[in-house]
């Protein structure tokens, strides 16, 4: 007989995601020379995808979101088993219980309310609660969430990872960046001033370089079909599986960190796939770890995932990559081919397949290295991030890559039209479009792109068989990519051997 694995919800295990705590922030926007209350100022999340919202007619704001602390009193006393979409709940005892399967952006997938319980309780989500990454319980007054993972439900515990970094965008306005310094602020007062007119200037769209610039297009090079696959020696690898293992290699004399993640289907006697996974500005490897979505598609393929941690300059927003001149002064380049040496020389993993994503600014990194990087990376999935026109200026391929970027046309953080950031950053974006054109010419495709079976625009016509993607969500807002999509693009490209060094 099969009984279910119980796991004391009191026990504090660690959380790892980005939603650690609940948090929540209210106040007012007005203008700082008038004194005006601004209504209509878009408000949205960068390191978190999906948290917005719009001031009042009064000039009022209110954002909330990721999840609760540890369970106390009746909760604590809970255990609970999920298996499929059937969620048990043992030592219930409530006059009112409600449940709740939340997404990992914090989306309510199901809800179930069976009111007054005592002892055991079964709830059958069924195909609703695919998905689920954590599991919110009310019990009367208490109220706790809990982390669905591939072992069991685990309880939260709060990891210390950043909070929110909030963008207060209005038109006529420059954009403000507002970085919580606690779970709970209230009466926050958020004041906007006007741009010069030579800031408000630069906000017009850039229009991508075209095949005449001065940039070198890239070498032709053999497709992976064409040559000879490299010979990988599995033995002497050190590397273990392990859900979050903490690295760390030094960079121009400085130590720079990252989660290496190697699943349970890594048996180490033949190589397989990397995905380096950039974090969002403001944000963490170990908050990637938690929020991004490629991990449920690569780990039951026993890909090895990094989430490196980018590094901050003075008076910036918070850690970032040097992807332009707003963010970091690190050579994030080089970090990344450090970081693959690394694991060359501690894992089995295959030359010929490493992969590059990431969310917001992170997928301003990927398109980054898949420009300055293409002698190593076979193909990258950006996401809610293009290029910026200091990026493609300098754009240095060494053959064609396949690229797929994720774009929402409502994105308010990097808007999908392209132009300024509105930070007075010097990022000046070539757009959702002209990003996707701008891979074209690089690549160069030729004939008009086309929709695929997924209904994204394709140049599938492009040198040495790489393809350029785009695939908008109509609406969507600023968010990750559909791994669902992304891994099953990137996995069929391989990086040709001539280039494996």
């Amino acid at each position: 007989m099969h009984f279910p694995k119980l796991l004391g919800i009191a026990s504090g295990l660690a959380l790892s995601s980005s939603l650690a705590f609940a948090w929540s922030i209210d106040g007012v926007v007005k203008s700082k020379v008038s004194g005006r209350l601004l209504s209509g100022v878009k408000i949205n999340t960068f390191n978190f995808g999906g948290y917005e919202t719009t001031s009042g007619a009064d000039g009022t704001f209110s954002l909330s979101g990721g999840t609760d602390a540890l369970p106390t009193s009746k909760v604590a006393n809970m255990a609970i088993h999920m298996e499929g979409g059937m969620l048990t709940i043992y030592n219930a005892d409530a006059n009112n219980l409600k449940v709740s399967v939340i997404d990992a952006l914090g989306k309510v997938l199901a809800q179930s309310n069976p009111g007054h319980v005592q002892g055991i309780v079964t709830l059958n989500f069924g195909k609703l609660a695919r998905g689920a990454k954590f599991i919110r319980i009310n019990a009367d007054s208490d109220r706790a969430t809990y982390m669905v993972t591939s072992k069991g439900v685990k309880a939260l515990k709060k990891e210390g990872d950043l909070l929110p970094m909030l963008q207060f965008a209005l038109d006529g306005y420059a954009n403000l960046a507002y970085q919580m310094q606690a779970e709970v602020e209230t009466g926050v007062t958020i004041e906007m001033v006007r741009p010069s007119a030579v800031e408000s200037s630069s906000s017009e769209a850039v229009e991508p370089p075209k095949s005449s610039s001065s940039v070198e297009p890239p070498k032709s090079s053999s497709s992976a079909g064409n040559d000879e696959p490299i010979v990988v020696d599995c033995s002497g690898k050190t590397a273990k599986v392990g859900d979050k293992q903490n690295m760390s290699v030094t960079v121009d004399g400085k130590q720079r960190t990252f989660i290496m993640h190697i699943p349970s289907a890594y048996k180490g006697d033949k190589p397989v796939p990397l995905v380096i996974d950039y974090h969002p500005i403001g944000g963490s490897g170990n908050g990637e770890f938690g929020s991004s979505p490629y991990k449920a598609k690569t780990d039951p393929e026993g890909v090895i995932t990094l989430y490196p941690d980018g590094t901050s300059k003075p008076g910036g927003m918070g850690n970032g990559w040097n992807v332009g001149p707003c963010c970091s002064n690190d050579d994030d380049v080089k970090f990344s081919y450090a970081m693959i040496d690394k694991l060359k020389e501690i894992a089995c993993i295959d030359p010929q397949r490493i992969y590059a994503t990431g969310f917001s600014m992170g997928g301003g990194m990927s398109n980054h290295v898949a420009c300055m990087m293409s002698d190593v990376f076979a193909a990258v999935a950006p996401a809610a991030m293009d290029l910026n026109k200091t990026n493609s200026a300098q754009c240095k391929m060494s053959r064609p890559i396949s690229v797929i970027n994720f774009r929402g046309t409502n994105d308010p953080v990097c808007k999908y039209q392209g132009g300024d950031s509105g930070f007075n950053d010097g990022l000046n974006f070539l757009g959702a479009e002209g990003t996707f054109k701008f891979w074209g010419e690089k690549n160069g495709c030729t004939g008009a792109p086309t929709k695929n079976s997924n209904g994204c625009d394709e140049y599938s016509n492009c040198q040495d068989g790489v393809k350029v993607v785009l695939c908008t969500k109509q609406g969507g807002g600023h968010d990750y990519g559909d791994a669902s999509i992304g891994w099953p693009f990137l996995k069929q490209f391989t990086l040709p051997a001539s280039f494996v060094k």
